[in-house]
């Protein structure tokens, strides 16, 4: 069993075992061998839930999700928790993180492999975060099922060779893979930032120092508009505005627009409603199940990730120092890391009205 598929077996565990699954009785002996295999694991971290109470009660009691129907994502074809219930969706990204989709579509794994940004969620913004998707529920924050964290010492957690903070969030693009078989035209998506301030990779020597690869992991461009009504566009603008505000009151910054486009079924046509994402409520429409263009062509998604930069914590305070510096001889600009949370917003929430265009009845 290789890296990724044992990283995946400690998340399907510690998922699964609240539940009531894999109890059994193991003597002194099967005790010892676990303890032994904790401890000296490189990849198969111990991990535990944080606030399991607080999750449980946003998906039972706000995301209509039962805890048998949240668990059966977890689990094979044949109702076993093992390691074949994920798959590794690769690294996004310039976090390092590694990303994991359970097998029906429903749920993302995301590891949180920074000490800054693992902190800043569990310690700052996860009660903010708790009270706000309880009152919000057309809010365009992912949905957060679970964060697990590694429990006690062990080998591959001192050495960092396995993630030690993983969060468990809905899919937005729940239902792709399920239009591509039926032969519907793949669904495009679209991880939008602010692109107008300095980033190295880009703005250094025309980019020239830094490969295509590299490049290809910054913000994503949109080169069109989503053709709202009216009341759609302030719907929109609504909740990205009081969304972004609790990031900005937290002082995160860097989170990015994921957006969603897949063709509209048309009169006539065989083709479906795009399947709804588990956690449903409220009732569709809304952002999260798809909003139809109100010029007929596309249905779109969208959604506010990575919000676990925060400017207090002493890694973004170093990054900041360091382009300070930097701006003293070249005079390139803030990154969207080192600039403050409320320039940030205002930026981002720009980017989002630049990019919608409403049609007036």
């Amino acid at each position: 069993m290789g890296r990724q598929e044992k990283i995946a077996r400690s998340v399907v565990h510690t998922i699964v075992k609240t539940n009531g699954a894999n109890k059994r009785s193991i003597g002194p002996l099967g005790v010892l061998l676990a303890l032994f295999s904790a401890v000296f694991s490189l990849y198969q971290l111990a991990l535990r839930k944080v606030r399991p109470a607080d999750f449980a009660n946003l998906r039972r009691k706000y995301w209509d999700v039962s805890d048998d129907d949240y668990t059966a994502s977890f689990r094979t074809g044949e109702g076993k928790a093992g390691a074949e219930s994920l798959k590794a969706i690769g690294d996004m990204g310039f976090s390092g993180s590694t990303f994991y989709s359970t097998t029906d579509q429903k749920y993302l794994v995301k590891s949180l492999p920074r000490h800054s940004e693992h902190s800043f969620f569990s310690e700052d913004l996860l009660t903010p975060y708790v009270e706000y998707m309880a009152t919000h529920p057309r809010s365009l924050l992912v949905r957060i099922c679970d964060l697990l964290a590694a429990s006690g010492w062990s080998m591959g957690r001192f050495l960092r060779s396995a993630p030690s903070h993983h969060i468990v969030m809905d899919n937005v693009m729940y239902g792709g893979n399920e239009a591509k078989r039926r032969g519907e035209a793949d669904w495009e998506n679209w991880d939008l930032k602010p692109t107008s301030y300095f980033f190295p990779e880009r703005d250094i020597a025309g980019g020239a120092l830094t490969s295509e690869a590299t490049k290809s992991k910054l913000a994503d461009k949109f080169h069109d508009k989503i053709v709202l009504r009216r009341e759609q566009a302030d719907d929109l603008f609504a909740s990205l505005e009081a969304d972004t505000k609790l990031l900005a009151e937290h002082n995160a910054v860097d989170y990015s627009l994921f957006l969603v486009r897949m063709s509209a079924p048309h009169h006539g046509s065989s083709s479906v409603v795009p399947t709804n994402p588990p956690l449903v409520p409220p009732s569709p429409p809304t952002w999260r199940t798809g909003v139809a263009s109100a010029d007929g062509k596309y249905i779109f998604r969208a959604s506010i990730l990575d919000f676990f930069w925060a400017k207090h914590k002493a890694h973004a305070r170093f990054m900041t120092f360091l382009i300070d510096l930097w701006n003293v001889l070249f005079k390139h600009g803030h990154m969207s890391i080192t600039t403050t949370p409320d320039e940030y917003r205002e930026r981002f929430l720009k980017m989002c009205r630049s990019i919608v265009q409403i049609k007036d009845d």
